[in-house]
């Protein structure tokens, strides 16, 4: 039976997650077939079985930085180069959008403006107004972020699909079916909200204004489209395979 794979790789923080759950809550709520959804901590443990017994994988984001390059990080990033390798659809978000842009040959590195919070319009390239996923989208649209570190420099023959004001390397893809994103479409403005309140001290100090940030919060529903779009996209590579049963529970991972 055809499922999706989500990757976990941390948690957001303590007083987010007591009140609105935590990163694969967000992620198998954009999701359509949720009783197909497996979730694998993967700082805890390696991901599960090879990348060929998913339809499709999601990436989360992590307070990890990917350069610091720790065991669990590497561990998984040598196995999205494998699901690369195989043609597994993968999106990957923020940190997953990183870590997927240095597994295949990018750069990443901590952005010279400091920490980008908050709602912000990004824009499509030609290139990505005819992708698969993002194409149906408008252009420009607004998006959350929330990242210290970027993509510096893309992957050998990734093509870039989206960009900000104030990041250039919002979309990418490699070959057909991998993307990485650095805005986060599993957000609601609820959350983004919440980031920028515990942020908002940080921000001060980095002369930031955590109010205007907070006032130009809205919501981002083509943004949040992508994980549903990613899973159709995922679930349609193999017409053959039975069509998953719509239902409101999720298989938490144990390994």
């Amino acid at each position: 039976m055809p499922k999706i794979l989500i990757l976990k790789t941390g948690s957001t923080y303590p007083d987010i997650q007591r009140t609105a759950g935590d990163f694969d809550r967000w992620f198998c709520a954009r999701l359509e077939y949720k009783q197909q959804v497996v979730v694998a901590d993967v700082t805890r443990e390696p991901p599960p079985g090879t990348p060929s017994d998913w339809q499709g994988v999601l990436v989360t984001g992590s307070p990890s930085m990917v350069t610091d390059r720790e065991g669990w990080s590497e561990q998984t990033a040598e196995w999205l180069r494998e699901a690369v390798r195989l043609q597994v659809p993968i999106l990957g978000v923020c940190y997953g959008h990183q870590l997927l842009a240095q597994a295949l040959g990018g750069r990443v590195g901590f952005r010279a403006q400091g920490r980008e919070s908050g709602t912000f319009e990004v824009a499509l390239t030609e290139a990505g107004r005819q992708d698969s996923l993002l194409g149906g989208l408008s252009s420009p649209f607004p998006a959350h972020l929330t990242h210290a570190q970027s993509v510096l420099a893309l992957p050998p023959g990734a093509v870039l699909l989206a960009n900000s004001e104030g990041e250039p390397h919002q979309a990418f893809r490699v070959g057909a079916n991998i993307w990485g994103v650095q805005f986060h479409p599993e957000f609601s403005d609820a959350i983004m909200t919440a980031y920028l309140k515990t942020q908002a001290p940080r921000l001060a100090e980095e002369g930031q204004d955590p109010q205007y940030l907070l006032n130009a919060v809205r919501e981002t529903p083509e943004a949040a489209s992508l994980i549903a779009r990613f899973e159709a996209y995922a679930y349609a590579r193999d017409r053959d395979a039975p069509a998953p049963e719509d239902s409101a529970g999720i298989a938490q991972g144990t390994y």
